[in-house]
C-alpha cells in the first residue's frame, strides 16, 4: 500500500492542470457532435457577440442610412443596374445587340 501511495499522489497532481483547464473550457462556448454532426450553441455565440461595444454606434448609422428616401438614393444601392455595369455586361456589343457578350 505504500508503494502505491506516491504512484496515486503523482498521477492526481498530473490530472489537476486538465482539471483546471477543464473548467477554463467551460466558460466559452461548447460544440456538440452527434453522429458526426457538428452543432454549434447558437445561443452562447449570440451572447459573446452581443457585447460588442461598437453595435449602439453601428446600430444607430444604418437607422441613419435607412432614412434617406429611396429616390435619393445610388442605382446600385436600390438593385437596378448602372450604365458602368450593363456595358461590362454587354461588352463590344454595347449599343448595337440585344445579346450580351457576356451573360
Amino acid at each position: 500500500m505504500n508503494r502505491l501511495s506516491p504512484y496515486i499522489t503523482g498521477l492526481l497532481l498530473g490530472a489537476l492542470p486538465g482539471w483546471l483547464h477543464a473548467e477554463e473550457a467551460r466558460e466559452g462556448c461548447v460544440e456538440v457532435s452527434v453522429g458526426g454532426y457538428k452543432a454549434p450553441d447558437y445561443q452562447c455565440l449570440s451572447k459573446q457577440m452581443g457585447n460588442d461595444p461598437q453595435a449602439a454606434k453601428a446600430a444607430q448609422a444604418n437607422q441613419q442610412a435607412l432614412q434617406e428616401p429611396v429616390n435619393q438614393r445610388p442605382p446600385n444601392q436600390v438593385g437596378l443596374s448602372t450604365p458602368a455595369a450593363t456595358g461590362v455586361r454587354m461588352g463590344n456589343t454595347f449599343g448595337t445587340s440585344v445579346k450580351p457578350q457576356r451573360p
